[in-house]
């Protein structure tokens, strides 16, 4: 199956009456306790928006993904073509032995090329052996295009339609005197029939371009203006020794200035959005108010792409060799250079480093001849600083495998990283994180 195969998963709850909603409302106070605490009740809300793509259900990929998950995102989608594997089970918790040999993620809709493959299968003309082995994915494509074409390019909508469509594709079995052939793959392809009806879609959010933009130039206007070169003011001050009386009057004076400062931030801001033919109410008010209490703990991170960081040419080689020569960064600094090392390895030979017991020694010498390469390019090769045999030899002898406790770690740290993205909230990383297991030491670099 293509690596452009996906699942979605929806996490969210749906209500059903006001009632239930408003215990729903409840016991999400009390399941995000913690998390609210950290990122408070509108970074909430963004996780509970958030729409995750995870790319590559590997261990470390589903430990992130149970991370957010717990973290209240709103749904995810799994693109990974890779077949479970007896190795899976050992370090993946989402997998049981059933899932063995089977997809780790799911069709939904076809692309050119799979469209191509579909169109060149013919039921018809096919042998009985053949007939009984088509893809289930295979014959929901056919039904689906033939469905759309009886019917004005729309899908199964009603339940009478659904049932009809399953039909369809029940009919397409083979017969002998009137009874139908035991085809296992039409029964697999009836019982799956929900993912033509049902396939994963963009959200509308995705879709519409982001206000934090319009909010950055409405900051800007109002700092050129009326702040006078400063920020909005917070609104809200320090307990401080006084008489409430006074400290009740300071802060009315301090809220009533942050009311007008995010009053005149929220006026730039509707005309900013009236200003690109977009609907001037497009920003809620509360959200610019949010904004204009946090203005001043607004950063900027720029991060390079992963064409960028693995370019040729592009490494910073300065800092590349001045933390393969510091005593604390020089063995993390070398496992960044291994393992991009081992994909390059990959690439070269189509399988990892160590991959088989026999070739390990002479998978440790190309593998240091393409660290050493790699060094070279970067402008970092030469002098005393490089890298370790013995840590060749480990990353030879763990083969691109992944330890369930490791992928734990690392992927609680890229479930972080994405609720800070998600929430706007608190510092990403600005380069690479590398753990080294087996130091137990963890180092952030910007090669």
């Amino acid at each position: 199956m293509s690596r452009e195969a996906s699942l979605s998963g929806d996490t969210s709850t749906p209500t059903h009456s006001l009632a239930l909603s408003g215990e729903m409302a409840v016991d999400k106070s009390k399941r995000y306790d913690r998390g609210i605490r950290v990122w408070g009740a509108h970074g909430q809300e963004a996780l509970e928006a958030a729409r995750v793509c995870l790319l590559n259900a590997g261990p470390t990929g589903t430990e992130a993904l149970k991370n957010l998950v717990l973290g209240g995102i709103h749904s995810f989608t799994i693109v990974d073509g890779a077949k479970v594997t007896a190795a899976d089970l050992g370090n993946n918790f989402l997998l049981t032995a059933d899932s063995l040999a089977g997809s780790r993620a799911r069709l939904s809709n076809p692309w050119p090329e799979l469209a191509r493959y579909v169109e060149g299968v013919d039921l018809a003309s096919a042998e009985d052996q053949l007939h009984s082995h088509v893809p289930y994915a295979v014959l929901l494509a056919k039904a689906a295009k033939q469905w759309q074409e009886q019917h004005d390019g729309k899908l199964p909508g009603s339940y009478p339609e659904r049932a009809a469509f399953k039909d369809m594709i029940r009919s397409w079995q083979r017969h002998i005197d009137g009874i139908p052939l035991e085809e296992e793959n039409f029964a697999e392809a009836a019982s799956n029939a929900h993912k033509v009806w049902a396939p994963p879609t963009v959200s509308p959010e995705l879709r519409a371009s982001p206000g934090f933009w319009v909010l950055v130039a409405a900051l800007r206007r109002f700092i050129e203006g009326e702040g006078k070169g400063l920020l909005p003011l917070e609104g809200s001050i320090p307990d401080m020794h006084a008489s409430t009386q006074q400290y009740l009057e300071l802060q009315r004076i301090y809220r009533a200035k942050a009311d007008a400062d995010a009053a005149a931030v929220e006026a730039h801001a509707r005309a900013i959005l009236e200003g690109a033919g977009r609907d001037p109410a497009a920003i809620p008010a509360a959200d610019i108010k949010h904004f204009c209490k946090h203005a001043r703990y607004l950063r900027l991170v720029r991060c390079r792409s992963l064409a960028e960081e693995t370019g040729a040419g592009s490494c910073r080689g300065g800092a590349l060799r001045a933390a393969l020569a510091a005593e604390d960064t020089a063995a993390s600094a070398a496992l960044y250079v291994l393992l991009r090392a081992a994909d390059r390895f990959h690439q070269t030979y189509q399988r990892y480093p160590g991959s088989y017991d026999s070739e390990v020694e002479e998978d440790a010498a190309l593998l240091k001849s393409q660290a050493q390469a790699l060094l070279a390019e970067c402008g970092a090769g030469g002098g005393a600083a490089g890298v370790a045999d013995d840590l060749v030899g480990e990353v030879c002898r763990c083969a691109a495998g992944e330890l369930h406790v490791v992928a734990a770690v690392v992927g609680a740290v890229a479930a972080q990283e994405a609720i800070k993205i998600v929430t706007g909230q608190f510092v990403p990383l600005g380069g690479v994180l590398i753990y080294n297991a087996m130091a137990c030491t963890s180092s952030v670099f910007a090669f």
